[in-house]
């Protein structure tokens, strides 16, 4: 693209009003044909809900949209569809049980005259779009038997084949391996070519300083400013986005636990997927980071651990007694947690509230006389709130309108109102601004400190050395090493995750 390519996308004075709260407040944000605009800023700032208003998922109160010099009205997804805008979401939206050419044009079906569907027509298009995106599958297999690239693969084509020529890409790297990430900024780069605006929404410094060509920053639902290119920096995007200068200690510091109490002890676990033996240690007070890339079996581990996956054989020991349970139920009644990568899915229900979900794994501890205990109830909650500084209106708010970062420290405040022993934090900061990840990591080191034990299964490397007391690297499923003091640094993480054939100086969990 040139430069100043041509104006694609103007929004003007866009507010969005909920009930008790202002969720975008005069929001203006442009976008140039083939330009890649990276929308960023805190969990709540208002990113999610000025893209649905693009959408056309809901309606603004005020401002307008003008899209090639036209002002437009984006009264529901098929007009923002008609007006060439594609969404595509971090949860990505595809049916599993149909193939890839069903999933593209599922809701656009081509059909012959007063007939069937136009199959041979159908595939035909579908293997020129997903062409177009570098996958190379028959368009006839089905969507389930993907990997999480090559479904985002398919969201592309899929938005391609509408005509799109302003693609929203909303955190599309978070469920992707390293080879996947390429293969899609690569993609990236191909539809900017082509004259394609894209909005890129990620939390993600090292893609936005890389793919962006401009970079917009929104704080509490406002817009704050405009960064191009050559003006951004790590530092100067954080200060736009936090409004303050984020503390050079950003990862708290870690206190020493290497001569602790062993808390939990998995000897020879195997669980169902992963035909190798795992063992290895956990202490009082620290947080043990489990490395490696997708697929090696890491939340399969935690999952046993937790009594969701029944382990094959093997043993584990908590506190120095016999540990094996049969469900979430039995290790929860034992003092261990987990809180899920999918918050959304697995981590909260959505339509109830703050203080209900605070309250819903231990609701029996809140009855008297057979009634729920309001009161006790809503201490326990505005406790969470309070504690882990979560942005709602109220306790009462459903967590569903809140954004990731605060549904995040609401899964976590109904484990903490337990008293755990084991706190299990699959992707703890997945898809959440710099700003609420410092808070959460404040809060693990806070729980540490208090003597939880805290398994976390990061992707972040970064994160990973910066939080981890010790770490146990996994690569297809085996237990390659457990790293610590000298030896924990992200080449020897990344050679043992690699598997690569080199020998590295690891401590090997006996």
């Amino acid at each position: 693209m040139t430069e100043h390519g041509e104006a694609l996308l103007s929004m003007r004075g866009i507010t969005k009003r909920f009930p008790g709260v202002v969720a975008l407040q005069g929001v203006s944000l442009s976008l140039r044909a083939g330009e890649v605009l990276a929308l960023m800023g805190e969990n709540g700032a208002g990113k999610s809900t000025l893209m649905k208003v693009l959408g056309g998922v809901i309606r603004p109160d005020e401002g307008e949209i003008v899209i090639a010099g036209k002002t437009v009205t984006l009264g529901s997804v098929s007009e923002a569809k008609a007006q060439g805008i594609a969404l595509i979401h971090q949860e990505l939206m595809l049916a599993p049980n149909l193939d890839i050419t069903s999933n593209i044009f599922l809701g656009n079906e081509q059909k012959r005259w007063l007939g069937p569907l136009n199959r041979p027509r159908m595939n035909a298009r579908a293997e020129e779009l997903i062409a177009r995106v570098g996958l190379k599958l028959p368009v006839t297999t089905q969507v389930s038997r993907l990997t999480a690239g090559q479904m985002q693969m398919v969201e592309i084509a899929k938005a391609l084949s509408t005509n799109a020529r302003i693609l929203i890409m909303d955190e599309p790297t978070s469920s992707l391996a390293s080879a996947e990430s390429e293969q899609l900024f690569e993609i990236i780069g191909q539809l900017r070519q082509s004259g394609i605006g894209i909005i890129y929404i990620s939390h993600r410094m090292g893609e936005v300083m890389r793919l962006a060509d401009r970079i917009t920053v929104l704080r509490d639902g406002q817009y704050v400013g405009d960064l191009e290119r050559q003006q951004a920096s790590h530092d100067a995007i954080v200060a736009m986005m936090v409004g303050r200068e984020l503390k050079n200690d950003y990862f708290p510091p870690k206190r020493a636990s290497s001569d602790a109490e062993t808390v939990l002890e998995v000897v020879d676990l195997v669980v169902p997927g992963a035909p190798y033996p795992v063992s290895f240690s956990a202490r009082r007070g620290e947080i043990l980071g489990f490395a490696g890339l997708i697929g090696a079996g890491r939340t399969e581990l935690m999952e046993a651990i937790f009594g969701v996956r029944p382990a094959l054989s093997g043993a584990m020991r908590l506190e120095g007694k016999d540990y094996m349970p049969r469900s979430a139920r039995e290790a929860i009644e034992a003092g261990v947690y987990l809180a899920p990568e999918d918050r959304k899915q697995h981590g909260l229900v959505l339509p109830m509230t703050v203080a209900e979900n605070t309250s819903l794994p231990n609701v029996q501890s809140y009855a008297r006389f057979g009634w729920l205990d309001r009161k006790t109830e809503q201490r326990v909650a505005e406790d969470g709130v309070k504690r882990l500084k979560t942005k709602t209106p109220s306790i009462r708010q459903a967590v569903g309108y809140l954004s990731g970062g605060n549904q995040q420290k609401v899964v976590l405040a109904k484990w903490l109102a337990m008293k755990p022993k084991v706190l299990i934090l699959d992707e703890p900061t997945r898809g959440i601004d710099v700003g609420a990840k410092a808070e959460i990591y404040r809060q693990m080191a806070e729980l540490a400190a208090g003597g939880i034990t805290i398994l976390m299964v990061s992707s972040d490397l970064e994160e990973t050395l910066g939080m981890s007391h010790r770490v146990v690297v996994m690569h297809e499923r085996q237990l390659k090493g457990v790293l610590e003091g000298e030896n924990l640094s992200q080449l020897q993480i990344a050679g043992l995750m690699t598997g690569k054939p080199e020998t590295l100086a690891v401590e090997m969990a006996s």
